[in-house]
């Protein structure tokens, strides 16, 4: 079988065998000559296929938003000339389908056969037969502009920034879908960089950013810190006695220690006033009546300074 097979093949190319490069053109000449016929001649024919036609959506833009991207075509079937289905695969000089929407922002969405009007007016010299989408989705929202004011973002932690901002400008023109407009948060909050890099005159350049679908009236503010005042606040503390001897009593004078604390206005009613703590060592008590040093061994967590305002407690052994 293979020695037979072997002879058909020597038998197919001995022709082509030794010959010279003119022969070889006109070889070639004759196969691209054979091969645009037979592509004329199928393109001449009729065919029935399916297509992804082009959609063009008319709508008022100046009161609506689509909230998700709009189908940029669809699947039909249609029946042509093979000129005109390659001219349409290819999109050359195809003209859309355009599809006009009403209601905004009730509609949510289109149905194939509202879509056949728009498709047999735009397809030229192409049979249209039907569509293969029962129903195209849409989702819209009204578009509204809302100027919201501007403040720095707290830390991490939600605790307050250790000072103040001067933006520039004040506040922020934000255009979008009514939804999340209305959700931005006022103030706005403007992140600082992790290392922001101040001009000479202490400001810097902060971009502004925003959600997906809202556009900013600019695109970053300048940003001035400066220092930002404490509110101080008294507190009393009873001092808890460190290392005394349980089997014996003692008498503090005063019985409780002023502490002052202070932090930032709006940390103020989150402060937990009860996480001070101040205590007396024993190693400071001296016979059985000694003048202690109070030490502050713990403070609130959104505390930015403390401060014990009674200097010693005379400790007595009763």
């Amino acid at each position: 079988m293979l020695t037979y097979t072997s002879r058909l093949l020597r038998w197919f190319i001995s022709p082509f065998y030794g010959q010279e490069r003119s022969y070889w053109r006109a070889i070639t000449a004759c196969f691209l000559a054979a091969s645009t016929f037979w592509l004329l001649n199928a393109l001449n024919k009729t065919y029935t296929t399916r297509i992804t036609y082009p959609l063009q959506w008319r709508y008022d833009s100046e009161r609506y938003i689509p909230v998700r991207p709009l189908p940029t075509e669809v699947a039909v079937n249609v029946t042509g000339r093979g000129w005109k289905l390659l001219r349409k695969n290819l999109l050359l000089d195809v003209r859309p389908a355009e599809v006009r929407l009403g209601r905004l922002p009730a509609t949510r969405f289109v149905t194939g056969q509202s879509l056949r009007p728009a498709l047999q007016a735009a397809m030229e010299n192409l049979q249209f037969n039907y569509i293969l989408n029962d129903t195209l989705w849409v989702e819209f929202d009204r578009l509204i502009t809302r100027r919201v004011p501007l403040g720095l973002s707290p830390n991490a932690d939600g605790s307050a920034l250790p000072y103040a901002a001067v933006f520039t400008p004040e506040s922020i023109a934000f255009r979008g879908p009514a939804a999340t407009v209305n959700r931005l948060a006022s103030p706005y909050p403007v992140h600082l960089p992790q290392a922001p890099a101040g001009s000479s005159e202490g400001a810097m350049s902060v971009p502004i950013g925003g959600p997906a679908l809202v556009e900013t009236n600019v695109q970053d503010v300048r940003v001035r810190l400066q220092p930002r005042p404490l509110v101080t606040l008294p507190v009393r503390v009873v001092p808890e006695l460190h290392d005394f001897p349980d089997s014996l009593r003692f008498r503090l004078r005063p019985a409780t220690v002023q502490v002052q604390v202070q932090c930032f206005p709006e940390d103020t009613a989150r402060l937990d006033l009860s996480q001070v703590r101040v205590l007396l060592h024993y190693v400071q008590f001296r016979g059985s009546d000694s003048s202690l040093q109070p030490v502050l061994t713990q403070t609130p967590r959104l505390a930015r300074g403390t401060r014990i305002l009674t200097p010693t407690v005379r400790v007595s052994q009763r």
